[in-house]
């Protein structure tokens, strides 16, 4: 696993890097933990945090937005039996794309109480 996790990520991926370096640049975003891992908040509400495999985003999203995005990029989206009831859905950080972590990340920052500068 650490192999895996140590290689040079392709373009078209993105990792927890990539999600911290967006979430930050969000106006009164600021980095804290959630059940012992980083997470991201916006006025004390949490809007994403990586999930425990370290492979995923755990990311805020209304259920009409998180059945849109699962149907739009399976591959990218998925929700586990955990979370079917809440309003997140999880990001496959190795196939999600730049623009895509950006678009989510921004929508789960508003839904917390996120407002631009």
């Amino acid at each position: 696993m650490a192999a895996r996790r140590s290689r040079k990520p392709r373009s078209s991926e993105s990792t927890f890097e990539t999600a911290r370096a967006i979430a930050l640049r969000l106006p009164g975003a600021e980095e804290s933990t959630s059940y012992g891992t980083p997470a991201f908040r916006v006025r004390k509400k949490l809007f994403a945090r990586l999930h425990q495999d370290g492979d995923a985003l755990v990311v805020r999203a209304d259920f009409d937005a998180r059945d849109a995005l699962l149907r739009a990029s399976p591959r990218s989206f998925f929700v586990t039996d955990h979370y079917r009831a809440y309003p997140y859905v999880l990001v496959r950080l190795a196939a999600v794309s730049r623009a895509d972590l950006t678009d989510v990340l921004t929508q789960a920052w508003r839904s917390a109480g996120g407002r631009s500068a």
